[in-house]
């Protein structure tokens, strides 16, 4: 890569403040005014900087932009869900950015457009409608709109037989709706001002102003609302990270107030479903209580509380229960066990006619689908893995047949058999065994040390799942090796997997991540200078951690929208998702959490010391992660380090936590990345 100078650090304002006996020095602080015109000018100061040290990379980016745009259908449309008698589904057509969504009789007939992506986004450098889902009786739309990438919405509602929008926008809207059974009323959650889902309100079309239904006061705790696969039901779920309370009512909206199932009580989670057939109705209960791993209990309609719930299916220590869907006729628990997916298939009692989805290959992924009808015998799900491309699957519930209803489509060429995925287990310094999942194209693989991108996560509890990429055969293509490690903090051991990098043994996430370095390097398939990591969001904090305990080791870092500031965001309950992530990382008034969450706060344990090439993403809307986050990490890095390796800050002017919307410009998001780890590791 070549070598230019760095911008002027930023202007140092000193902010120091002292907390439980620990002192702190801030000299970047006055880079969370956003307001600020100097900010912005020092963050466009900082593009330019990364613009002119990639320049010379043009050429490598517009190479790979054209691999990957050829990979791309450019007329294309989504495998359609069956609802209500109606297709539903997305397309796209050459040379737009966005998605129709569209439908048609299931019976056949015309094509109906029902939202065009691509009008929404005139004007607008961000465009991404978020959710979307039919009336029960399929006149109406209702659809969330994200116009900034701060994922907050505006609500629309659309008569489909006039083209109307006949509500919204409802601003400030959150994650979740759902609509009522008369398909006149839908329910839905507000965000709060500290992008808390918060609320949840009634809005009944054509009627007067809407009702607050619900107020969720603990600032710990978010609500959503959704309805009951059967129908029956309207379901208020509030949750923290570790603790759960439900509250329903009927679907017909003149039936009163959401009523609690069962109190919350700390450190136990619970979630509700409900099935109507013809062995009667019953609710069904996925719970932790007594159950590390979750088990499944069922209790009458009449009286859900847990004084009448019964274990239907026990737990298991080897077996995650990750969710349930009921049928009419059938029932599917979503479980996880060695680090895979299972489909556990059975009568709705639980116990009849058990039997397992068979999968084609021994390490892969299946994507749970939204699975709209009731009454049906087929189950919607996504398979895919390293080298099999993304497949909609259709699968006979009653028969065990499994059919392709759409593959993703490679029009460029995909060979499947030019490349090889294994999967790799490492022994971590306490004897944990981390899962470690690698593909590479088998010809370029040479028995000695390749470049490799190296890539965790490791928190919340989520898995980092082996799923294909055709982005990535561009890295493969040239000789990379692409690794995923399941650290400690995802779930893919089960719950225990996730305490273990949480809270007090969050550094295990760390460390298991070094581990996998430290053994790909030493069994030969890389060697540091060709060891690139990369994660993004609460993995950039994993990254971002690393390169500050083991920079020898690395060859480049991309940290993307990376959580480095744990010990400011943990002092500020007035920022989105504070005081929700105590229970992640720590109180930052127990003197024990806060020394332990401040040793490895990335941010404030940079260093005089060198460090490897980094490429760092914000965006400029974020609200999970602050612009100012990355920032600052970047600013005190330029300050501190003592090499003269290239540090980028890449702030998106445009967009928030998920970079750009359109599907160009995320490849062009992507080439640039791609480019910056071939070049650095080209040595």
């Amino acid at each position: 890569m070549t070598r230019i100078s760095a911008p002027p650090v930023a202007a140092v304002q000193p902010h120091t403040f002292t907390h439980l006996g620990h002192e702190f020095s801030d000299p970047y602080h006055w880079l969370e005014n956003k307001d600020d015109p100097a900010v912005i000018a020092y963050l466009e100061a900082e593009n330019a900087y990364a613009r002119e040290s990639l320049a010379h990379t043009g050429d490598l980016q517009e190479a790979l932009y054209q691999e990957m745009f050829g990979r791309m259908a450019q007329d294309d449309s989504s495998a359609p869900e069956t609802y209500g008698g109606w297709l539903y589904y997305t397309r796209v057509e050459a040379g737009k950015q966005y998605r129709l969504f569209c439908r048609k009789l299931a019976g056949g007939g015309e094509e109906q457009s029902l939202v065009d992506e691509n009008a929404l986004a005139e004007g607008h450098d961000y465009c991404r409608v978020f959710n979307s889902e039919a009336s029960p009786d399929q006149r109406y739309l209702a659809y969330a709109v994200d116009l900034t990438g701060a994922w907050v919405f505006d609500l629309f509602v659309k008569d489909l037989t006039t083209g109307e929008i006949v509500a919204g926008p409802i601003a400030h809207t959150a994650w979740s709706f759902a609509w009522a059974a008369d398909s006149r009323t839908i329910f839905y959650t507000l965000f709060g001002h500290t992008h808390r889902s918060h609320q949840i309100w009634r809005h009944t079309l054509g009627g007067g102003e809407d009702t607050l239904m619900l107020h969720e006061a603990d600032d710990a705790f978010t609500l959503d609302v959704e309805r009951t696969r059967s129908g029956a039901y309207l379901l208020a779920t509030s949750t923290s990270h570790t603790s759960s309370e439900v509250r329903l009512m009927p679907a017909d909206p003149s039936t009163g107030e959401f009523r609690v199932i069962e109190p919350r009580r700390p450190h136990v989670e619970y979630y509700v479903e409900h099935h109507s057939g013809p062995q009667g109705d019953r609710f069904y209960i996925r719970t932790n209580e007594e159950a590390v791993n979750f088990r499944l209990m069922t209790a009458p309609v009449d009286q859900p509380d847990r004084a009448h719930w019964q274990e239907i299916l026990p737990h298991r220590a080897d077996v995650l229960v990750e969710g349930v869907d009921p049928f009419a006729d059938h029932l599917v628990v979503y479980e996880r066990t060695g680090g895979l997916h299972q489909l556990r298939l059975s009568s709705p009692d639980v116990v009849s006619n058990v039997r397992y989805v068979p999968f084609p290959e021994p390490v892969y992924a299946v994507t749970r689908a939204r699975n709209l009808e009731y009454r049906t015998d087929t189950l919607r799900f996504t398979f895919s893995s390293f080298t099999t491309p993304e497949s909609s699957i259709d699968y006979d519930m009653a028969r065990g047949t499994w059919t392709v209803v759409k593959q993703q489509q490679i029009p460029s060429g995909y060979d499947a058999s030019l490349y090889q995925s294994e999967r790799l287990t490492v022994t971590a310094a306490d004897g944990a065994q981390i899962p470690l999942s690698l593909v590479y194209r088998k010809d370029l693989r040479t028995g000695g040390p390749q470049p490799l991108v190296l890539y965790g996560y490791g928190s919340y509890g989520y898995s980092t799942e082996v799923t294909f990429n055709a982005n990535r055969l561009s890295l493969l293509d040239r000789g990379f090796i692409w690794a995923s490690a399941h650290v400690r903090g995802g779930s893919e051991l089960g719950r225990p997997w996730y305490e273990g990098g949480r809270l007090m043994n969050k550094m295990n996430t760390f460390t298991d991540f070094i581990a996998c370095a430290e053994h790909l390097i030493a069994t030969g398939y890389t060697r540091p200078a060709l060891l690139a990591i990369m994660g993004g969001s609460a993995g950039g904090l994993l990254v971002s951690a690393v390169a500050n305990l083991r920079p020898d080791i690395l060859g480049a870092v991309v940290a993307l929208v990376p959580f480095t500031n744990v010990v400011t965001a943990m002092l500020r309950p007035d920022l989105p998702l504070t005081v929700i992530e105590y229970e992640q990382w720590g109180h930052p008034e127990n003197a024990e959490a806060f020394s332990y969450f401040a040793s490895y706060s990335p941010y404030d344990q940079v260093e005089a010391k060198p460090y490897p090439p980094m490429y760092v993403r914000a965006g400029l809307h974020d609200l999970q992660v602050p612009y100012w986050d990355p920032a600052k990490y970047v600013a005190r890095l330029r300050a501190l380090k003592t090499d003269s390796n290239p540090l980028l800050l890449v702030t998106k002017m445009g967009a928030g936590h998920s970079g750009s919307s359109g599907r160009y410009n995320q490849l062009h998001e992507t080439a640039e990345i791609y480019a910056f780890l071939v070049d650095t590791l080209d040595r």
